[in-house]
């Protein structure tokens, strides 16, 4: 049991740790709308990590050689929808500076938690790293000596833990850089350079 729950909080972190397209989007939408989004968005990352966990510990290894064909494919719809997401950012950033005032400048309303959960939950989902991840490495390596029903519950919400931990931690981050940063122009400088950092990923996205 103790073999599992620390295989399962190395593949969480393993996976959770490196920091993407989906990490950059998580720390400037909590420093643009407030901890309950961040906090929701980060736990919306979280989740598909424990779910691509808990199938690749029912599918076992023969699940990594049926992803593995369709890496490619998934690397460009993923690189294709960060685009659209950097491209959110900088809409919603200029909307935001030019509607906004000071005093209510920062706060997306229009983004509620269970928005926010949804959209990161769908990049996540998206991204082709998560699900090879665990497909190949977690169940052929470390998760490949499970002995049982009981010591996969225990590897797969160890992994969810360990990724929740590292996404609110971003989350967190980004709220710190959101107090810091309380004027208009401020706020947006730091969205488009997160949406440039954004697109960067996404580039190398679909070249990976």
């Amino acid at each position: 049991m103790t073999g599992a729950l620390v295989a399962g909080l190395l593949a969480g972190y393993g996976i959770a740790i490196p920091i993407g397209a989906v990490g950059a989007y998580l720390v400037t939408l909590s420093a643009t709308s407030g901890p309950r989004v961040g906090a929701a968005a980060a736990l919306g990352v979280a989740t598909v990590d424990g779910l691509y966990a808990a199938v690749a510990v029912l599918g076992g290894t023969a699940l990594s050689s049926r992803i593995a064909p369709y890496a490619g494919v998934a690397h460009r719809l993923a690189a294709l929808v960060v685009l659209v997401v950097a491209g959110w950012l900088v809409a919603g950033a200029i909307r935001r500076y030019r509607r906004h005032t000071t005093a209510t400048a920062g706060r997306d309303t229009a983004l509620t938690p269970v928005r926010a959960y949804a959209v990161l939950l769908g990049m996540t989902l998206l991204n082709p790293t998560t699900l090879v991840y665990f497909g190949a490495v977690v169940v052929g390596g470390q998760a490949g000596g499970l002995g049982g029903p009981a010591t996969g519950v225990v590897f797969v919400i160890a992994a969810f833990l360990a990724s929740a931990s590292w996404q609110l931690l971003l989350a967190a981050g980004g709220l710190l850089l959101g107090r810091l940063l309380t004027g208009r122009r401020g706020r947006l400088v730091t969205t488009l350079g997160a949406a440039v950092v954004v697109v960067v990923l996404a580039i190398r996205l679909a070249l990976g």
